[in-house]
This record gives structure tokens, C-alpha cells and sequence, in this order.
């Protein structure tokens, strides 16, 4: 238990979350602390029972030193849950929508790296259904082990929650893929599917990438994921073995995901290890739990040494996406200058999904972000094989993290543009309608007064009339 937690409100893909306590309030183990702004969204919770000390803008894992708001929260303690925090008992019986809700309220999220929020993708459109479930266990990174770890500790929980989801969705076929170079995990989970046979476990080459979607989707179907295409397109879903594990927690214990598990690993930590670790926890205390560093550490590495990042303080707390804690020694890393481009055509070779890397980085390097479709730069994966594999020493991925931040933030405001377009069309749409309504009941307005005196003159008019012949009195 760290003595202080740091809980950022922006750990997933889509809205961030807005922070629902304030400086001073105590909170329970559980309880919810940022809540979810919008469909896209995954609220945070409370680690543990305590005080909350702060809201301020604090570091997260981020080359550029990046800040969030964030909820500082000083533990007492007594690592009491909050009485919210109840399963279904049941979950087989109740409605899918039931079960959607609390993934929903729990805040779980892709662990596997995307961080997309869970009860979206538990919730496909009906002309979607899903045709085939892929549970992804390859974790092919190098140093990474905590889903393995996971399936040989927690298989029988991870094939319930695989037994909820494909009730959920619903389902009726489901492969949990295993790289064949982790003998114990498939061996578990093989003997935790026995009871369920619409489950099986498949053994896949150790391959990297092996746990990219594309590839995935590839190794198990044959089929090849056109560009642009999701996989929900093609009626399969793919959920990460902790994702899993994470909404076997939310429904069946009505625990919300505040904790997962961590590889600290590298010849810089004194004693590698898979730690549970709760949200919100410095790396340095991790770390601290892990004996420490040894002397000559040159880099540390949030999640996996390819398409994990750099970082350079040990304030940075534990999130969602957290799946490695890496300090490296000179001899596991490479430092070079880099050169040019010498045109070798080593990373498209290497390039898992057929691209051409070292176009996609001139283009890049040269501002051409309006060209940048014509490579299909948003297919890219980010797996770091080019950059691993170039000669020059290239930060390829680099180049395409910075080219796609460019253009995610001129389609950002190229919406907004259109959205500020559409409410002023709709104002000025609006403006033309009432000033036609004013003038339509100006003319009513009008049209009534005339009719009124016109029918006053047309009564004055019969009434002379009705005088001058007699018929009635003239006063």
C-alpha cells in the first residue's frame, strides 16, 4: 500500500472523466471518484478507503511530460470497500442490458493496450451480431508475462467471464488464442474449458505480432482484415484474458477495475516479478516492492520494450493500460545517432500489415499530413518491428505517433468547425423562423383588427339603415 494514490481521469480511449469528489472527502474502496462523459467514457474509482487530499494536474506516462487532472487520495489504512460493490448472483438469468451496465459502472477497459471501453464493445449493433469471440492470451511482447501469469493463476474466473460475455453478446463460438511458447497458460486454460464446449483453446506460432488484431484475426480465420475495416464488420470481437478476468470481477463480484496485474521486469530490477498492482500507484513504489533498481539503469519503460514509452520520472502513477514496469541496463538498449534514409526496404519486409514505413515517415518528416491516407497511415499498428529493425536507427513510429496526433487534432477541429457551422445555421434558421412567426401573427393581428371594424362599420352601417326606416328609435 503506497502512501499516496494517483488516480488521472483520462486512462481510456474517448471522453475523459470528470471528477465527482472534492478535496476533503472521504471515500471507500470501490467508490467512484471520476465519472464517464459521454458514450465513449470509462469512469475511476477509489483503490482504497481514504481522504482525498487534491485535484491538480499531475504527470502521467507520456514522452512529452504530459499532465491530467488528477484525484490524490491519501489511504487510511482500512482498505474498507464501499457497500455499492455488489455482484449479480446469478448473471446467467438476468438481461444482457443488466450485465452491460455493470461492465459499464465498473470502468473496464481494454487491458491489452487499447483501452477502449469495454461495455461498448459488449453492446454490437444488432445488424452486427457477433459470429466468433477471440479471447487474446498471446501477449507477444518481449518481458511481458502478466496474462500469462493470469491464466495459469485465474483460468477458472477468466472462463466464467468468458461464459457471461458470450451470453451477453450473444455467442456461440469462442477460441482463447495462446502463443505455443507458454506451455503452463495453455495447459490451464485447456483444462478450465473442458466443461464449456463452444470454447476452445488455440495454440498459435510465436510470432510478434502475433497479438495485433489483424494478425489475430488472420492466424485463426484465414481471412485477411481489409483496410479500414473492424473486426465487428466481420462479426468477431477480440477481448484481452485481463479484460476478461477484469468483467468476470465487475458482474460476478460487482468489483470495479482498480487494480491489475504488472510484469516489473528487466536486468535493472533487482527481483522481476508479476505484482497485482492497484490503479494509481507511483511506479517508484512498485518498483520499491520489487527490491529496487540495480546500479547502471539507462531506461524505464511503461508496458513492453516495442510499443511501450520512455519515461522519465518514477512519479508517473499505475493506469489501465499499465502492463509492464521495464528498467533497462546499457547492454538491453540501443543508442544510436540517426542517419538517412538509405532506401533499404528492411521495414516494409518486416511491416505485419504490408506498408511501406519509411514513406509513411518522409511524409511525415516533410508535413505532407494531407498525403498521409494515400499510405494508410491510420492502419498502422504501431508495433515498433520497422524502428527495431532500421538501419539508420529511424524512430519510425515516432514519426507516425506525431503524424497521427496531427491529424486526430485537425479532424478534432475540423468538427468543431462543423459543429460551430451547424449551430450557427440552426441560430440563424431559428431567427428566420420566429421573425415569420411575428410577422404571420402581426399580419393575424392585422387581419383580425380589420375584420373588427369592419364589421363595427358594417353594424353602424345597418343600424342607420334600421333608423332612417323606422324601425327602430333613434335613441
Amino acid at each position: 500500500m503506497p502512501k499516496r494514490f494517483y488516480v488521472p481521469m483520462f486512462q481510456h480511449i474517448g471522453e475523459p472523466c470528470r471528477p465527482c469528489v472534492v478535496v476533503g472527502q472521504k471515500v471507500l474502496k470501490g467508490e467512484e471518484v471520476g465519472r464517464a462523459e459521454g458514450r465513449i467514457s470509462a469512469a475511476t474509482h477509489a483503490p482504497t478507503s481514504g481522504t482525498v487530499v487534491s485535484i491538480e494536474e499531475h504527470v502521467i506516462g507520456h514522452p512529452s511530460y504530459l499532465t491530467v487532472p488528477t484525484v490524490v487520495i491519501d489511504p487510511d489504512g482500512q482498505d474498507q470497500w464501499a457497500d455499492s460493490v455488489r455482484g449479480l448472483v446469478n448473471p446467467l438469468s438476468v438481461s444482457p442490458s443488466v450485465i452491460q451496465e455493470k461492465i459499464r459502472a465498473a470502468g473496464v477497459v481494454g487491458l491489452g493496450g487499447a483501452v477502449f471501453p469495454a461495455a461498448v464493445k459488449m453492446s454490437p449493433p444488432k445488424d452486427k451480431p457477433v459470429k466468433l469471440l477471440l479471447i487474446n492470451g498471446s501477449e507477444c511482447e518481449p518481458y511481458l508475462t502478466c496474462d500469462s501469469q493470469l491464466m495459469v493463476e485465474r483460468a477458472q474466473e477468466i472462463v466464467a467471464g468468458i461464459d457471461i460475455m458470450m451470453y451477453t453478446l450473444p455467442t456461440n463460438q469462442c477460441v482463447i488464442v495462446i502463443e505455443d511458447n507458454k506451455p503452463d497458460s495453455i495447459r490451464a486454460m485447456s483444462q478450465a474449458v473442458q466443461p464449456f464446449p463452444k470454447m476452445r483453446v488455440q495454440a498459435v506460432p510465436t510470432r510478434y505480432p502475433q497479438g495485433a488484431r489483424q494478425n489475430l484475426i488472420e492466424s485463426i480465420t484465414g481471412q485477411e482484415v481489409p483496410s479500414g475495416t473492424l473486426e465487428a464488420d466481420m462479426g468477431i470481437l477480440i477481448h484481452n484474458v485481463a479484460t476478461t478476468f477484469a468483467i468476470y470481477e465487475a458482474v460476478v463480484l460487482g468489483r470495479p477495475l482498480i487494480s491489475r496485474v504488472v510484469t516489473v521486469s528487466g536486468r535493472g530490477i533487482v527481483r522481476p516479478a508479476n505484482v497485482q498492482c492497484l490503479i494509481g500507484t507511483p511506479v517508484q513504489d512498485v518498483i520499491a516492492h520489487c527490491g529496487g533498481l540495480n546500479p547502471g539503469v539507462r531506461q524505464l519503460i511503461l508496458g513492453g520494450p516495442l510499443m511501450g514509452r520512455a519515461i522519465k520520472t518514477m512519479e508517473v502513477p499505475v493506469v489501465k493500460r499499465t502492463s509492464g514496469i521495464l528498467a533497462l541496463l546499457q547492454e538491453e538498449i540501443v543508442e544510436r545517432p540517426e542517419g538517412p534514409c538509405i532506401r533499404c526496404g528492411r521495414c516494409v519486409q518486416v511491416c505485419p500489415i504490408r506498408l511501406i514505413p519509411c514513406e509513411i515517415a518522409w511524409r511525415a518528416k516533410s508535413d505532407q499530413m494531407d498525403r498521409m491516407a494515400e499510405v494508410h497511415l491510420m492502419d498502422c499498428m504501431e508495433c515498433g518491428c520497422c524502428t527495431y529493425t532500421c538501419p539508420s536507427n529511424i524512430p519510425l513510429v515516432h514519426y507516425f505517433r506525431h503524424a497521427k496526433s496531427v491529424i486526430l487534432a485537425d479532424r478534432l477541429a475540423q468538427d468543431k468547425l462543423r459543429q460551430d457551422k451547424a449551430r450557427i445555421q440552426a441560430k440563424e434558421a431559428r431567427m428566420e423562423r420566429e421573425k415569420a412567426e411575428k410577422d404571420r401573427q402581426k399580419e393575424a393581428m392585422k387581419a383580425a383588427s380589420a375584420a373588427r371594424k369592419s364589421a363595427a362599420e358594417t353594424g353602424k352601417g345597418a343600424l342607420s339603415e334600421a333608423v332612417q326606416q323606422g324601425g327602430l328609435p333613434k335613441s
